[in-house]
């Protein structure tokens, strides 16, 4: 079902992305656009109600973000199904759908070569089948991970965390679960606030929301967080909690310096906040210590093995701050008990081997030499990376909106991530993408990719017949 739907946005005062969503949430829930409903492309709209096209690409981009619409690579984008009342309402990302994505460069999410998990999990899984007993049967317990908390332990043994024992991990199904049960430790009130950086990955403000927490977005200079607007922002809202990615910030790769790292703790001890230090992008030979070893009385270390080793195990950890281990553990008892006995056991065996760190290795080698080929195809433009670190951010030239340019990147086989689905839908977000290093398809395609964004960077739209 097709719609020639024009709203009216005379009416409405401030920015007409606003006034836009505002129309498309009472047409949807009044009827007027009724589920299943095709609405018009972008640049139609734009052209119909006499805005620019970016206005729009926001709008749609905010009411997807509220379950109001759904968006689908090749169809358009359509009036969504009724949600529930109840439960999360929004998705972390849109989720691949291999039919439609089949043969494109997909640099949406960093995706893992295979460097010999497959073989290596396939060999420990019969290994786990041969002793297979009753024991299986029970509910799994805490008492029984200090093993693999210890391996996790050596496990991070390549960074500056200052003083961390067994007893200071917690273990998570992921770097997600996580980040949520950190916060459920930490917070308190009917409406506690959180921190997150004003451009910042978007499970941060979909566990805090989960956790009925207001989320407020702190700017970023080419550090990361501005120490100025971090202290502007408790002091108005007495925050609880602070989310940060310190040394490989998520989307734009910045690094704090270790005196910006000094300044960001000295203002969350002045105002006692907690601190979720997000390292799920570690790379081994950063040389920087992480806020942990700054702050251990109050810095929650978040990672998994998601980029390192394999993303569907689902295995990830936490380092409390120093004697909150328990607490950590506690949270994690309530909501599932302790990890699935076959997940710690592959998990204990791939550490104990040496798997892990040979796989992590031969990874991060894999990832380092894909990404000399982004600097290669597209280092003369404003690009911005670190070794080891599996994903880029580009700042566009002048002509580009990123909205335009990832639709373009897309008609040319080539899947990217706009800036403004890392904003807050009230935050500002730049003329950028970020670029995810794809380590499983042959170099070949992902050069040709590359080669496709080449041509278009110097191109904007008015340049070109679209």
């Amino acid at each position: 079902m097709h719609t020639i739907w024009l709203p009216d946005l005379s009416g409405d005062e401030g920015p007409k992305y606003l006034a836009l969503t505002r129309a498309l949430r009472d047409a949807i829930r009044s009827g007027a656009l009724p589920q299943g409903t095709q609405l018009p492309t972008v640049r139609d709209l734009a052209y119909r109600i006499s805005v620019t096209p970016g206005t729009v690409s926001r709008a749609y981009q905010i009411a997807t973000q509220e379950g109001l619409l759904e968006a689908t690579v090749g169809r358009g984008t359509f009036v969504a199904a009724q949600r529930p009342r109840l439960g999360p309402t929004q998705s972390l990302f849109t989720d691949r759908d291999p039919g439609v994505d089949a043969g494109r460069v997909d640099l949406r999410s960093p995706q893992l070569p295979d460097v010999g998990q497959s073989e290596i999990f396939a060999s420990i899984l019969r290994k786990m089948s041969m002793n297979v007993g009753a024991e299986w049967l029970d509910y799994t317990h805490q008492s029984g991970e200090e093993p693999l908390r210890a391996a996790v332990v050596d496990w991070l043994a390549g960074r500056v965390l200052g003083s961390v024992s067994a007893d200071d991990i917690m273990l998570t199904h992921g770097g997600q679960s996580g980040i949520g049960l950190i916060l459920d430790c930490c917070l308190r009130g009917d409406r506690p606030v959180v921190l997150i950086e004003d451009l910042a990955y978007p499970g941060f403000r979909y566990s805090a929301r989960a956790a009925r927490a207001a989320v407020v977005a702190i700017e970023l200079d080419d550090e990361g967080m501005r120490p100025d607007a971090l202290e502007a922002a408790c002091r108005r809202y007495g925050a609880q909690v602070l989310c940060l990615t310190p040394s490989a910030q998520n989307p734009t790769t910045a690094r704090m310096s270790p005196e910006r790292m000094a300044l960001i703790v000295s203002i969350a001890r002045r105002y006692d906040l907690q601190i979720i230090e997000d390292e799920c992008y570690f790379y081994t030979g950063s040389p920087l210590p992480a806020l942990r070893a700054v702050a251990p009385e109050r810095v929650w270390y978040a990672g998994s093995l998601s980029k390192s080793v394999s993303a569907g195990l689902r295995f990830g950890y936490v380092v409390c701050p120093s004697g909150m281990g328990p607490t950590g553990r506690l949270a994690a008892q309530h909501s599932f008990f302790a990890l699935s006995r076959p997940l710690a056991e592959l998990a204990l065996e791939l550490f104990g081997s040496g798997a892990a760190n040979d796989i992590r290795g031969k990874v991060e080698a894999e990832f380092s030499d894909r990404m000399q080929m982004f600097v290669n195809r597209l280092g003369a433009f404003d690009l911005a990376w670190q070794p080891g670190i599996p994903f880029a951010w580009l700042r566009l030239p002048q002509g580009w909106r990123a909205y335009t340019f990832t639709r373009m990147a897309e008609e040319q086989g080539v899947l990217l991530r706009a800036a403004d689905q890392y904003a807050i839908s009230t935050g500002r977000a730049p003329n950028a993408v970020r670029l995810a290093v794809a380590g499983n398809i042959p170099r070949q395609q992902l050069d040709a990719g590359l080669a496709a964004l080449a041509y278009l960077l110097p191109r904007p739209p008015h340049d070109m017949a679209v």
